[in-house]
């Protein structure tokens, strides 16, 4: 493993910061997902909409083998979303709770 210091440690933080706060800065979902079509491949943006497609099931309590099932994501990519969904920086949480809390706003 390469040994970094902490100034490459902030360094290499920078651009993921960048693009977090250009995604902050997009107020509407249409933006959002012009930004990620223009920034991602179609087969990352699967990756990422699979991976997003599982987080409310998981919450849910349902199976991975179900899941697998359901949405025929692999089971090895379930296991990661409930990884971080148990471990993660978490942002899955906060995007579901921000999702919910838009939801109960909206009904009124």
């Amino acid at each position: 493993m390469k040994r970094r210091s902490p100034q490459d440690e902030v360094a290499d933080n920078a651009p993921l910061q960048a693009l977090a706060e250009a995604l902050a800065a997009l107020s509407e979902a249409r933006e959002v997902r012009a930004f990620l079509e223009d920034l991602c491949t179609p087969a990352e943006l699967e990756a990422m909409a699979d991976r997003w497609r599982v987080v409310p099931l998981l919450l849910k309590g349902v199976p991975y083998r179900e899941i697998h099932d359901l949405t025929q994501i692999s089971v090895t990519t379930i296991g990661r979303v409930a990884r971080t969904l148990e471990r993660g920086a978490g942002g899955y949480a906060a995007a579901v709770h921000r999702q919910q809390a838009a939801t109960a706003s909206a009904s009124h």
